[in-house]
């Protein structure tokens, strides 16, 4: 329970940083669209470190979520091979089922 727990909080936590970033990244384009000169270059270059640091976060996220799925894979794939039977007999009756859905539509 913890660990789903800590994963919502995380995943919280990228949101917000994701959401505030492109907010940031927003405001200061907006300013440097007003702006000139060297005041408009420092602008855009803060944005597009912002931009940058999203990227990185969306880049973290999408790695984490990886891993994961590849974790559940190894597990799926052990199961299977410690206990083949028992995988073929849930395949069947989760095919069983869906083709009694599929059938009464």
């Amino acid at each position: 329970m913890t660990t789903r727990r800590s994963e919502e909080v995380a995943k919280e936590k990228l949101i917000d940083s994701v959401k505030s970033s492109l907010n940031d990244a927003e405001n200061l384009l907006r300013e440097a669209a007003t702006s000139s000169g060297d005041k408009a270059t420092e602008l855009r270059d803060r944005a597009m470190a912002s931009l940058k640091r999203t990227r990185e976060a969306l880049y973290d996220a999408q790695d984490a979520v990886l891993e994961r799925g590849r974790k559940a894979a190894r597990a799926t794939d052990d199961y299977v091979h410690d206990n083949p039977w028992q995988a073929i007999g849930i395949a069947g009756v989760t095919g069983l089922l869906l083709g009694l859905l599929i059938s009464r539509r």
